[in-house]
This record gives structure tokens, sequence and C-alpha cells, in this order.
């Protein structure tokens, strides 16, 4: 059973930053594709960044680009997502994911088979 824990969300004011961490276990995850996405009430889940077991290959949300930052670390099992910058749009439920076969598209979310269960992050302005 492959489980994913997301930590770091919090409140945050506008140009400030976080680190999200997803911790994974029960599965290989150093061939898994990982994603962050996020949800803000009344809207769809979004994607925010990927990044491939290839570390150097990693896709962002053009709302993100040049803020966010998505890294690895494969010997402890977990995937970051460093949020720089921050803004009251960036305020949402943050979810990592895993995709183990890496097939799929990353920027979507039927690519990927297992969720965390989320962490909140809010900007304040």
């Amino acid at each position: 059973q492959v489980q994913l824990v997301e930590s770091g969300g919090g409140l945050v004011q506008a140009g400030g930053s976080l680190r999200l961490s997803c911790a994974t276990s029960g599965g290989t995850f150093s061939s898994y594709v990982m994603g962050w996405f996020r949800q803000a009430p009344g809207k769809e889940r979004e994607f925010v960044a990927s990044i491939h077991w290839r570390a150097s290959v990693t896709h962002y949300a053009d709302s993100v680009k040049g803020r966010f930052t998505i890294s690895r670390d494969n010997a402890k099992n977990t995937a970051y997502l460093q949020m720089n910058s921050l803004k009251p749009e960036d305020t949402a439920v943050y979810y990592c994911a895993a995709d183990r076969n890496g097939v799929g598209i990353a920027s979507a979310r039927w690519s990927y088979e297992y969720w965390g269960q989320g962490t909140q992050v809010t900007v304040s302005s």
C-alpha cells in the first residue's frame, strides 16, 4: 500500500515562502513521477508541478513558473515544493501525487494513481 503524507502548509503573508514536503512509503519512490496539485474553494483541482524520476525533468504550470521549485530526494522517499513570492491566489489545499508508470501526461490528474490527503496553504494580502 503506497501512502503519501504532505506537510509544511500554513498561513503566510503575500511575498512570503513555504516549503511543502511529501513523504512516501510502501512503494518504489525512485521510479515514480511525482506531482503537486492544488484545489481552491469552488474550483477544480489543478496541476502545479511535476518531477520525473530523473530529477532533471520538471514541468510547471504557467502560474507558478519562476516562483515554485519542485525537487525530490530519492534517498528519503520525499518530494518537495518550494514556494516563493506567494500570492493570495496561491491559497488552496495542496496535494502531492505519485504516478508509478510514468507514461501519462504529467499535468493530468488521471495519470496519478496515489494521492496524499492534502495540506492547506493560505496566503494573506
